[in-house]
């Protein structure tokens, strides 16, 4: 039985965040920009940690301090910091998170890794819906090559992309964990409820 591929972490800070009006990786909800903060998360667990970003942005204050990688120009949106990290490094796992997630705790992170095996894709049920949760998920060397089919045929989607593998699925240990930030609403929300809660819990 060979051994795992190496696991590496990516944080997915290539967004242009339109909804938001501002740019969501550079929002402080721990004492630190939030790019920083699944980055610190994800470096424990992971033999190498970079962050996703577009050319446009790597110059950036906040981003050009952490490990890079560049979208490569494939795809569009979040499958495109995947394609790109495993065309960077093709023979790793990418354990993938978004940099939206402020209520992301290291518990989260290290029960998704202890349920890694043999799936093409260790993903999280979102609490919400039941569908996958592809922007906290593990992403194997094997998916490189239907990664790049489905962006070759326009489907830009990794949510659907975990559904068509048809793997089975993680239920979460806390059901709010992945809960996203996309608007100064939710911005709102969002800041409300971590005053509520000590940050420790998320061991960093």
């Amino acid at each position: 039985m060979s051994a795992p591929a190496p696991l590496y972490g990516l944080v997915l800070a290539g967004g242009e965040s339109r909804r938001m009006g501002r740019d969501k990786a550079l929002l402080d909800y721990h004492g630190q920009p939030m790019v920083e903060w699944p980055y610190r998360l994800l470096a424990p667990l992971c033999e190498r940690t970079f962050v996703s970003v577009r050319a446009a942005q790597a110059a950036g204050e906040v981003r050009a301090t952490l490990p890079q990688i560049v979208d490569g120009g494939v795809g569009a949106g979040p499958i495109a910091g995947i394609a790109a990290a495993q065309a960077a490094h093709p023979d790793a796992a990418w354990l993938v998170v978004a940099c939206d997630l402020p209520f992301l705790s290291d518990a989260t992170l290290r029960h998704l890794v202890a349920r890694r095996g043999a799936q093409a894709v260790t993903a999280y049920r979102s609490a919400h819906d039941g569908l996958p949760e592809p922007l906290c998920a593990i992403y194997e060397p094997a998916t490189r090559t239907a990664i790049l089919a489905a962006i070759d045929a326009g489907r830009n989607c990794p949510r659907k992309f975990i559904l068509g593998t048809g793997v089975p699925l993680v239920d979460l240990p806390e059901a709010t964990a992945l809960d996203n930030v996309n608007t100064p609403e939710e911005l709102a929300a969002a800041a409300e409820r971590l005053a509520g809660r000590p940050t420790a819990e998320s061991t960093l």
